[in-house]
């Protein structure tokens, strides 16, 4: 498995996000916690998570004010995980961008499949694939996985992310400032010299023949392309 999705709870309940985080962890999800909506926003920044769970009734501000400051700051697939029952609460907490609404209590595996299904929808947003196929490599996006053949192959976070925006457009060429931009949101000293290292080792373990990419070119002074992504099944 290649660097696992990460999730932020953000719930005052301590006995909410412990059962959250049991679930979660139990399906292979990497947790952070945040209990209160300053800490939520602190957790987005210091941890970049792919999945937020947001309860609205938060101690120091309203969870509904929440969600378009977290979608300005994150592409993070929001789920509203609530007791407020009200339609017109759903209705808006998914107008200001939330992807889907749990109502508390819940179901664990309800739960698990709408994070599932919301990952799908968010990558299906963003034109991508679910799954697709370069070459003899595989990269799937929702389960953060990349095969060559059939062996998973480990690549670090920045590796990872490199790889999940070129699949994401596959075929198309991603400027280096794009790709830096994905890859290194927070660093506002961002250095081509790092992508670089970064294409040499993704290189050196999905390529074939490293003296002559086939699966990751490179487009001179431009950025790079991902050839062969094709949809997988």
């Amino acid at each position: 498995m290649t660097d696992i999705a990460r999730v932020l709870i953000v719930d005052d309940e301590p006995h909410i996000r412990r059962l959250l985080r049991t679930t979660l962890e139990r399906a292979s999800y990497g947790v952070v916690e945040a209990e209160n909506a300053r800490a939520a926003m602190d957790r987005l920044t210091d941890a970049s998570p792919d999945v937020v769970l947001l309860d609205l009734g938060l101690p120091d501000r309203d969870g509904l004010e929440l969600i378009p400051l977290i979608r300005k700051q994150s592409t993070a697939t929001l789920l509203v995980v609530s007791a407020r029952e009200a339609t017109d609460l759903k209705v808006a907490a998914l107008d200001l961008g939330a992807d889907d609404y749990v109502t508390k209590p819940f179901d664990s595996e309800e739960l698990l499949a709408r994070v599932r299904t919301a990952l799908r929808h968010r990558i299906h947003q963003q034109g991508a694939q679910s799954s697709v196929v370069a070459g003899d490599v595989e990269i799937d996006l929702v389960n953060r996985r990349v095969l060559k053949g059939e062996v998973d192959v480990h690549l670090t976070p920045k590796e990872y992310g490199v790889v999940a925006e070129l699949a994401k457009f596959p075929g198309r060429v991603i400027t280096h400032q794009q790709l830096m931009s994905a890859v290194w949101p927070h660093d506002y000293e961002r250095h081509i010299e790092y992508l670089r290292v970064v294409i040499r080792n993704i290189r050196q373990k999905i390529e074939t023949d490293v003296s002559r990419p086939a699966i990751l070119v490179n487009e001179l002074g431009v950025g790079y392309r991902l050839l062969g992504g094709d949809p997988a099944g």
